[in-house]
């Protein structure tokens, strides 16, 4: 494989499934194929970011299995006040355990490009923020925009507009990894999936909050695989990892390692599988 290669790596959403990017960067880089560009959305755009900030696969394993439900998912105290409450959960202490995952802090500090996506929520456009977008923003407020699931998170004000997942638009942000015209898209899908095996947790959902979920994961499915129909007869060839996921599992952060095996094996299949990686592409 050429060491001269443009290799962009496509991260969605997923919350703590997220974590299963970290199993499928360590599956390419041993195929020597090493991301020039990170995409990232949501969660997915975290783990980018420390790839981007050149930590290595165990620091961000560490990093990541020091987090704990509480870190990321503290009810909002804005709960008392009922349906007139901003958020099911406190937006703030995300922000703080973002700084803590990513040594970076501003977009020019790391060392491989990143793309963040984000929504603003008055006009539904889609927000990009460092290589091909706004890279004057702190990278830790770019990340927290792109986290801040609706209900779930209160959305976050950056100059001016307020931004919420980027998941809205694009779980899978394959059109903003072309931009770069890249020789392989290899893309990374733990967010929605029609797919994804039955519910484990234990903890009850309340009604509301379940039709919410029920909702978000069929539009945000549904997105998806157009998304990935519309661009295998793309100009770019394209590599889907699709790890084996559950429904429900957005704050098991528990489950971290389980998801980083399972990422690192979804990606080895996928790379065996691929015509494009198998003998397209030694000479690009």
């Amino acid at each position: 494989m050429s060491t001269h290669m443009k290799l962009a790596c496509v991260m969605s959403g997923g919350g703590a499934k997220a974590a299963a990017h970290v199993g499928a960067h360590r599956a390419l880089e041993e195929r020597g194929l090493v991301p020039t560009h990170y995409i990232g959305t949501s969660m997915g755009a975290v783990v980018g970011a420390c790839f981007a900030s050149a930590l290595g696969h165990d620091d961000v394993m560490q990093r990541m299995g020091s987090i704990t439900r509480r870190d990321v998912a503290p009810l909002s105290p804005t709960l008392l006040l009922g349906p007139l409450a901003k958020s099911v959960l406190a937006g703030r202490r995300l922000r703080d355990t973002l700084a803590r995952l990513v040594p970076a802090r501003e977009f020019a500090e790391l060392k491989t490009p990143l793309t963040v996506t984000a929504v603003d929520v008055e006009t539904g456009r889609l927000v990009l923020f460092g290589a091909g977008g706004d890279a004057d923003v702190p990278l830790i407020d770019a990340l927290w925009a792109s986290c801040a699931l609706p209900v779930y998170y209160p959305p976050v004000e950056i100059a001016g507009r307020q931004l919420a997942d980027g998941g809205l638009r694009a779980v899978l942000p394959l059109g903003i990894a072309a931009r770069s015209q890249p020789d392989l898209i290899v893309a990374i899908r733990v967010g929605p999936s029609f797919e994804a095996g039955p519910a484990t947790s234990s903890v009850p959902t309340p009604p509301l909050m379940r039709a919410h979920n029920q909702a978000m994961r069929t539009l945000m499915a549904a997105q998806t695989d157009e998304a990935i129909a519309r661009w295998r007869e793309g100009p770019i060839p394209l590599v889907v990892v699709e790890p084996r996921t559950a429904i429900g599992a957005t704050f098991a952060v528990g489950n971290a390692a389980s998801y980083v095996e399972e990422g690192y094996r979804a990606t080895v299949a996928a790379l065996d599988a691929s015509d494009h990686v198998a003998g397209g592409l030694e000479n690009a």
